[in-house]
């Protein structure tokens, strides 16, 4: 069933919408969990698009198997997705830094305030993010360490080869994650992909997840993978790689793969002169789960992440 989340006036005599999917068991008994999924909060990503649908689709052809209410929210910023820009549009703020919102502030304040009222009581949130256009991910869930005792469980289930504990920041504490996680909505925030880009392996892996951490909550009753063992990263291990010089970055690793420590990662090359500017190295053996996917860099652009061997 289709619901509406949030209609507001625009100007011209438009309306935003935002909306979501509501599925429930053939048979309702009135004390199904609430399991919700939320996306598009960005819009330059659409990594999250593809999960919805593919949730979708796989719960309408198995509904049988559904205990519980499953919510999908596929567009929480409808006029960021329809422009592919990745802040809230006229209003130019990042919505993931305005929660949770108000109930007389701008349009997206509104907005905000809404989305967080109607995910209010759920048990579980997970809130799919993509990387910018410049680098990708590798799938991974992301942790505040305020809360993360209490989520590490279920961030274990989601088939992922990376969980990240960050420490608290300020910033934090205006996401969506943490306004829900604060009102007692359990929500671990998956990142995985490149902006404005598909990756159906990733969406597929992250899925399989969801139908694992759907079961153990008593939600989902059909058959389910085993989940990958995720290294827990608590913020300590990780390496970075940034440019020194600008040019045209050419990687000589793959994306999701292991690395020695001395090994090349890729280089700066001069178009112009034809020339190599620089060689970038690892600092540390480990994970390469950041890796730059835009070519053009600047002194100082991030070009990866390495998750070295001190995660658990």
């Amino acid at each position: 069933m289709i619901k509406t989340v949030a209609s507001l006036e625009l100007p011209v005599n438009e309306k935003l919408l935002i909306r979501k999917n509501v599925i429930t068991p053939e048979q309702v008994t009135g004390s199904e969990k609430r399991f919700c999924v939320v996306t598009g909060t960005h819009g330059d990503e659409l990594e999250g698009q593809y999960v919805c649908y593919e949730l979708n689709r796989r719960i309408r052809e198995q509904i049988h198997y559904l205990k519980g209410t499953v919510e999908i929210y596929p567009a929480l910023n409808p006029l960021g997705l329809d422009t592919i820009t990745r802040a809230f549009p006229v209003f130019d703020v990042d919505m993931n830094r305005i929660f949770p919102g108000t109930d007389d502030g701008s349009v997206a304040e509104l907005v905000a305030g809404m989305i967080v009222k109607d995910l209010a009581g759920a048990d579980m949130c997970i809130d799919v993010h993509a990387s910018n256009i410049y680098i990708r991910e590798i799938p991974q869930v992301r942790l505040n360490e305020s809360t993360s005792g209490s989520l590490l469980k279920y961030a274990g289930r989601l088939n992922t080869e990376f969980v990240w504990v960050h420490h608290a920041s300020t910033v934090l504490e205006s996401t969506l994650a943490h306004t829900l996680n604060m009102i007692g909505v359990p929500t671990l925030v998956v990142e995985m992909g490149v902006g404005m880009r598909i990756t159906e392996k990733f969406c597929f892996q992250l899925v399989d997840g969801i139908f694992c951490l759907m079961k153990d909550l008593g939600i989902w009753d059909g058959p389910v993978i085993t989940p990958k063992e995720p290294v827990v990263s608590l913020g300590g291990e990780v390496g970075f790689v940034n440019a020194e010089k600008s040019g045209l970055f050419v990687p000589k690793v793959k994306h999701r793969n292991d690395i020695k420590k001395g090994e090349i990662i890729g280089e700066i090359v001069n178009p112009l002169e034809g020339t190599v500017e620089e060689r970038l190295y690892a600092p540390c053996d480990g994970l390469i789960f950041t890796l730059r996917a835009y070519p053009m860099v600047e002194r100082g652009s991030l070009i990866a992440r390495i998750l070295g061997g001190g995660g658990r």
